[in-house]
C-alpha cells in the first residue's frame, strides 16, 4: 500500500514545481493564484490575491465554474509546504488544465523569504 509520502513524491514528479525565487513572477504570469489549505489556515494568513479553495473541494469548485474551465488557465498553487498543492496539481492536469504549477515549500518558505503575507480583516463585536 502507498503511504501519503509516496503519493507526494509521484505528484511532485510529475508537476512543475515553481522555486520561491521565481514564485513572485510565476504568480504575475498567472489567471489564478490558489490556496489550497484549510480555511482556517488561510483565514490566519495568505498569500496577496490568493483565492482559498481547499485541496478536498479544488476538483469541484473549479468544474462548477465556467469561467474557470478553459484547459490554458494559468493557475498556481500553495499549501503550507507543498504537498497538497502537488496532489492538486496533479489532479488539475487530470482534468486536462495545461498550466498548472505548484509553489516549492508552499506557504511557510514564503514567509521564511519574507515575502508579504495578507491578512482579512476580522470584525470585533465589542
Amino acid at each position: 500500500m502507498k503511504s501519503a509520502h509516496d503519493l507526494v513524491v509521484a505528484a511532485k514528479a510529475r508537476v512543475r514545481e515553481v522555486a520561491i525565487t521565481e514564485a513572485e513572477q510565476e504568480i504575475r504570469d498567472a489567471s489564478l493564484l490558489i490556496d489550497v489549505r484549510e480555511a482556517d489556515e488561510y483565514a490566519a494568513g495568505h498569500l496577496p490575491g490568493a483565492i482559498h479553495m481547499s485541496r478536498g473541494l479544488i476538483e469541484f469548485k473549479l468544474s462548477s465554474n465556467p469561467a474557470m474551465g478553459a484547459r490554458d488557465l494559468r493557475i498556481v498553487l500553495y499549501c503550507k509546504t507543498s504537498g497538497r498543492a502537488a496532489l492538486a496539481a496533479n489532479a488539475l492536469q487530470d482534468m486536462g488544465y495545461l498550466n498548472v504549477s505548484s509553489i516549492a515549500g508552499g506557504f511557510d518558505a514564503w514567509v521564511v523569504a519574507g515575502k508579504p503575507v495578507a491578512k482579512p480583516d476580522v470584525p470585533t463585536f465589542d
